[in-house]
């Protein structure tokens, strides 16, 4: 397990990160509050300490703030994937990527618990947040294709994208980085959910080397005292 990094980047992209931070939060806190069809642009930046066109040079829409928490991390995944030393499995760089942003997770669980709290009661929100779900696997299995040299087609940053060209970018993929990606992302929710019931009696780190040690080991059957440690 690799120790986990401190936040990159220079005091502007501190600042950046900051900023987007801020209106997420401000975000979940007033729609857990009021509902999320009631909160607008302008009381979110009021709340986050920002004008509302700052808003817009994080998000496209209003609806984007409650569906794109964790882009940021997930693009932080992709490119450390990508860079992983050679000598490391596939799955192994998958785990340490994902583990650079392991204290994040930790100090903001409150805001997910927020944020599974406003997708319950919006439907659209749910259903979008599925669909930028989808697209963060997509993005991740064609890094993990990338780093094992095999043919994956460049994903585009284009909203106007079609969904024949998303068809040809998932057929063009092949079955081993899909399954990876599926199974590192499942692998992270299930241990959020797993730590979150047990937060007091341990820590989600240790949760997360568990889930991981699992999979290394191919997912042997449990012994018959227990389904895991914790």
């Amino acid at each position: 397990m690799s120790e986990v990094s401190p936040p990159s980047g220079g005091l502007r992209e501190r600042k950046k990160r900051a900023t987007r931070a801020a209106l997420v939060a401000a975000a979940m806190r007033l729609a857990a509050e009021q509902g999320a069809e009631h909160v607008t642009v302008d009381a979110i930046s009021e709340a986050a300490g920002v004008s509302p066109r700052t808003f817009f040079n994080y998000f496209d829409t209003r609806d984007d703030v409650f569906v794109m928490v964790g882009a940021e991390s997930n693009q932080r995944v992709r490119d450390a994937v990508r860079a992983a030393s050679p000598d490391l499995t596939p799955l192994r760089a998958l785990r340490d990527a994902i583990a650079a942003e392991l204290d994040e997770v930790e100090q903001q669980q409150e805001l997910w618990r927020l944020h599974a709290e406003v997708l319950r009661k919006s439907p659209h929100l749910l259903a979008r947040s599925i669909g930028a779900h989808l697209a963060d696997e997509l993005g991740l299995a064609t890094a993990l294709a990338e780093r094992i040299g095999a043919d994956s087609p460049p994903l585009s940053a284009d909203p106007a994208v079609s969904p024949q060209d998303e068809e040809d970018r998932r057929r063009a993929l092949g079955l081993y980085p899909r399954l990876l990606a599926a199974v590192g992302t499942t692998a992270v929710r299930v241990a959020i959910e797993h730590w979150c019931l047990r937060r007091e009696e341990v820590t989600f780190t240790e949760v997360f080397r568990e889930t991981f040690d699992h999979l290394a080991a191919g997912l042997p059957a449990p012994s018959p005292r227990g389904t895991g440690k914790h």
